[in-house]
């Protein structure tokens, strides 16, 4: 079967033949957004504010977007969340700070609290004013191993801190999954990089790129050169599905393809594509194939639908867009025919005695990512397979720190992420401080 190419027939395109960049929320103008934050009842000890896992003072940004603050608005937003403008568009809002909002109880119609946020920090990063800078100089060292969520918030503030940073990042670029896991279409305008650029632009930060841990500096190296190292690496390791063909042409790492589009390298869509798994990655990946010219996209979960990490919003995202969502099938085999993908095989979660076979000439894998220790880093003591930690992010061994998805508890999303970070770095502050 032949893939539809990077741009397939119902995919808009412009005029030099590229796909026609995709937004999934329109951006607020300013008189909407004056509108929608008058909506809001400004809550003592609000519930959102609860809700908000980096506990921003919502009903005060909100308030200052009424009056026509945005700046003000976004530096309340920054001073919690150093990765406001990225949260406000993959945050999963409708479960967190929108699903506690009190409007919902009168109306089933909360504040867009994420469009707000969006609001603020666009204008914020538009002008151009950098809020932040560093502290007074300690004579500390930091080493913080991952430019993703967990070590650019924690980065950010131990430089603003007054310590001297070096954040190690195996890849090319910064921001982690926000740069490389997240569908285009919830990140465009290249705002993941607009939000790095502002972070590393408090100073006292350096970025060594193409430094992976295991491969180019080891654990202990970084211990015996720095006063204190905090891991914020996430996950390496892609989960296989465990069934026969997974090896065939076509069969692939659903991050993997959101990476490449995302780096604009070309990345062939299939016509009929399948999708294993129930996560965000599994609707980012389905909804992106859609978008990049798949005919036929549906995501296949093992379980029930309401158990789907993925939640009732974005899995309407991925209807919307006319994926199917088929729900208690187990993969069974991937079956091929001249060592490429033809169509999968699943057996009802039920224990029927039959089977359903969906054709596919692309199948992604999106069931889930793995922690792999680097050089030195397998010493840490372990929690459920990832670095165990304790209330303030320190690990087993003196000195050592670690946040994000690669430690106990991670709960792949930024904004926990970014909450990881911040925690770190006041613990670091005090380790160096004692």
């Amino acid at each position: 079967m032949a893939l539809a190419g990077q741009v397939g027939g119902n995919c808009p395109k412009g005029a030099n033949g590229s796909p026609i960049e995709f937004d999934l929320h329109a951006p607020l103008t300013g008189h909407q957004a004056r509108v929608e934050a008058e909506r809001c009842y400004y809550c003592y000890d609000a519930p959102c504010t609860t809700a908000c896992p980096t506990s921003i003072d919502i009903p005060l940004f909100i308030r200052q977007i009424s009056t026509g603050n945005e700046l003000g608005a976004a530096k309340t937003i920054l001073d919690s969340n150093i990765m406001g403008a990225m949260c406000a568009r993959v945050c999963p809002t409708e479960q967190l700070c929108e699903q506690a909002c009190v409007r919902n109880t009168a109306e089933d119609k909360p504040v867009t609290i994420g469009l707000l946020q969006r609001h603020a920090t666009d204008a914020l990063f538009d002008d151009g004013r950098q809020l932040y800078g560093v502290g007074a100089p300690t004579g500390k060292t930091v080493a913080i191993v991952g430019a993703g969520p967990a070590g650019l918030a924690c980065g950010h503030a131990l430089a603003r801190l007054g310590h001297a940073v070096t954040i190690f990042e195996g890849r090319a670029k910064s921001g982690g999954l926000n740069e490389y896991g997240i569908a285009a279409y919830k990140a465009a305008g290249g705002i993941a990089a607009r939000e790095v650029d502002y972070i590393l632009g408090v100073g006292g930060i350096e970025v060594k790129h193409d430094t992976r841990l295991g491969r180019d500096i080891s654990l202990d190296l970084l211990r015996s050169q720095f006063d204190a190292v905090f891991l914020g690496m996430g996950l390496g390791g892609v989960n296989a599905v465990g069934i026969p063909g997974e090896g065939l042409a076509g069969v692939e790492d659903a991050v993997g393809f959101i990476a490449a589009l995302r780096q604009g390298v070309p990345a062939p869509v299939g016509r009929r594509v399948v999708v294993i798994g129930g996560g965000m990655t599994a609707i980012d990946v389905a909804v992106q194939a859609r978008l990049t010219g798949a005919e036929d996209v549906t995501i296949v979960y093992r379980g029930a639908e309401s158990a789907m990490k993925a939640s009732p919003y974005e899995r309407e995202v991925a209807r919307s867009r006319d994926v199917r969502i088929k729900t208690g099938l187990r993969p069974k085999a991937i079956v091929g025919e001249g060592g490429r993908v033809m169509a999968v095989e699943f057996a009802y979660a039920d224990g029927r005695d039959e089977t359903c076979v969906i054709p596919a000439d692309q199948v992604f894998k999106a069931v889930g990512q793995s922690f792999l220790a680097g050089d030195g880093a397998s010493a840490l003591a372990l929690d459920g397979g990832r670095i165990a930690v304790d209330a303030g992010r320190a690990t087993s061994l003196p000195g050592v720190f670690a946040g994000g998805d690669c430690a106990a508890g991670g709960q792949d999303l930024t904004v926990a992420a970014v909450e990881d970070g911040k925690i770190a770095a006041l613990s670091i502050d005090s380790y160096l401080r004692a």
